[in-house]
């Protein structure tokens, strides 16, 4: 049910929707709800389109929207792609940073750096397409809503109009008429105040990455645009602006000489911008027949670039359940569910920016001590800070210490692992049953790891012998997790003192089965190759699974 009053009679093909705010989220939303088929207004109380750039980063699950809407080939040619993060302090690279995406399965594995008056260009020009056109300079000033529909009052050019429509979407920012309307409180706090400047940088910093300079005691990031020499610079301790750029740009020279101990020239900035971080959120997404997405939900830090991407990634969920209710294909319970899934990430997110925050400025007087310490010792360790183990610390597996952009290859198992070649280790409380020997030599060869006696040299019954390697054929066996009596315990270490490793929780293998071989490898490793046979005579004679020495029963 739509109309419109505005003295010319109703449309006549009215709108279903009405749009508030023509941002990349509003743009998002109205793309999506066109191309499944409904009638969509478009509003904006600007006279035009933004020309500063304000956010830039946009992330992998963004870039796979934009693909399926089929805009990611004209998005892609205007924007940079980043892989990097580099950390410098005291006139010395601390780290160059790759995100690592093994976990996340994408076929965008990087954040596009592209401004956001280019993100909203191409969006327009496929609204357009779709016969959406934004209209400028229109307010939207007051709704009531009731069971069937939205009736709105909206302020043009030529004066008042009354329109009603099926559904309002709010997209119109951090200071959204909508959500005030509806009486819904952005709850949250606000912390620091930082300063932005767009300018060209002469500094010698590659643009394939992210660079977090620590400065005297706050820091600054430079942020590379798609243009070349062009940075987004941002101050996270000096935020005063007298209305003078070029003071900004001595203080961000200055700031970055000392950082990256280097001649640097910071140009006049084309834009400069104070602002306060907010964290805040609302508690609910949807009222009725209003729904609210992007900053007019949840606004928080710049910190990690997640502000349009987030607010693209609501209108996307709402598009296709809106689109679905509205057509008569689904309940309103799907469209309750936009509200039950984005409000827990809103709220997650209002966590993770606020720590980003936190490291970003790192206002802590001793970081600039510690800092080069920490990586130093970290490059001393290695690549990804790898130790004598082969393996990466935890935050290094996400956040590998590499010059490289393509992802780390991946590594050879770890010294002292149980994986046999081409198959997997067998199942916690799989029977393996007995070894029949207790080294084996490779087929045709000497044996490339003899074992040795452990004192003296003399091979005597009830003791551990030793290979070169310093592991015993007791801790060979109890490291590949087989019990002394065939049990396989699964892959770990046992210890004399263990309840595997004591003689009295001993268990009987199956009947009538009983190992092939057992055979040791480089490193320390004990595949058990489960080669089992029957036994002719029933069970199969005991056999000492840690010395490897047939016991004093016959028949074998």
């Amino acid at each position: 049910m739509t109309t419109a009053d505005n003295g010319g009679g109703a449309p006549p093909n009215p709108p279903q929707v009405l749009v508030a705010g023509a941002g990349p989220v509003g743009l998002t939303a109205a793309v999506e709800l066109a191309r499944r088929g409904l009638r969509v207004r478009l509003v904006d109380a600007a006279s035009g389109p933004a020309v500063t750039s304000r956010a830039m980063a946009t992330h992998a699950r963004s870039l796979e929207t934009y693909d399926q809407q089929g805009l990611i080939d004209d998005l892609m040619s205007r924007g940079r792609r980043i892989q990097r993060f580099t950390m410098h302090a005291g006139g010395r690279t601390l780290a160059r940073l790759g995100p690592d995406y093994s976990r996340v399965p994408t076929r965008y594995p990087m954040t596009l750096m592209i401004d956001q008056a280019a993100t909203e260009e191409v969006l327009r020009q496929a609204a357009a397409k779709l016969g959406v056109k934004v209209e400028w300079g229109v307010r939207l000033e007051g709704f009531t809503q009731d069971a069937d529909a939205v009736h709105t009052v909206l302020r043009t050019a030529d004066g008042e109009e009354h329109l009603t429509v099926e559904r309002l979407v709010g997209c119109d920012g951090g200071h959204s008429t909508v959500r005030k309307l509806l009486g819904l409180p952005l709850l949250g706090d606000s912390s620091e105040t930082w300063l932005i400047a767009d300018a060209e940088l002469e500094a010698g910093l590659p643009q394939n990455s992210i660079h977090w300079i620590k400065a005297g005691r706050g820091t600054v990031m430079a942020i590379p645009f798609p243009e070349e020499n062009k940075w987004r610079l941002l101050d996270t301790a000096d935020a005063s602006y007298g209305g003078d750029p070029d003071q900004v740009a001595e203080r961000f020279a200055r700031k970055l000489r000392a950082g990256l101990g280097r001649p640097v020239k910071v140009s006049t900035p084309s834009w400069v911008s104070v602002f306060t971080i907010q964290q805040r959120m609302i508690t609910s997404m949807s009222e009725g027949r209003v729904v609210l997405a992007g900053d007019a939900a949840h606004v928080h830090s710049p910190a990690s670039g997640q502000g349009l991407n987030t607010g693209v990634q609501d209108a996307y969920n709402l598009a296709w359940k809106l689109a679905l209710v509205v057509q008569g294909h689904a309940p309103q319970t799907l469209l309750d569910s936009y509200s039950a899934e984005r409000v827990p990430i809103g709220r997650a997110l209002l966590g993770s920016t606020r720590k980003a925050t936190r490291l970003v400025q790192l206002k802590n007087s001793l970081a600039g001590v510690a800092l080069p310490l920490v990586f130093a010792l970290v490059r001393r360790c290695g690549p990804c800070g790898a130790g004598s183990s082969g393996r990466s610390s935890a935050p290094c597996r996400r956040w590998p210490c590499t010059t490289r952009t393509a992802p780390d290859p991946p590594r050879p198992p770890s010294p002292g692992r149980h994986r046999a070649a081409g198959r997997h280790p067998p199942h916690p409380g799989h029977r393996a049953g007995r070894p029949r020997h207790r080294l084996e030599r490779p087929a045709g060869g000497a044996a490339r790891h003899p074992v040795q006696p452990a004192r003296g040299g003399r091979r005597r019954r009830g003791r551990a012998y030793r290979r070169p390697g310093g592991h015993s054929a007791r801790g060979l066996a109890l490291r590949a997790g087989v019990h002394r009596r065939g049990r396989y315990l699964g892959h770990r270490r046992h210890t004399r003192s263990s309840p595997a490793a004591r003689p009295g929780r001993r268990r009987a293998p199956a009947p009538g089965l009983r190992p092939r071989r057992l055979a040791a490898r480089p490193a320390g490793r004990l595949p058990l190759r489960a080669r089992l046979r029957p036994h002719p005579g029933g069970p199969s004679p005991r056999l000492d699974a840690v010395r490897g020495l047939r016991s004093a029963r016959s028949g074998a």
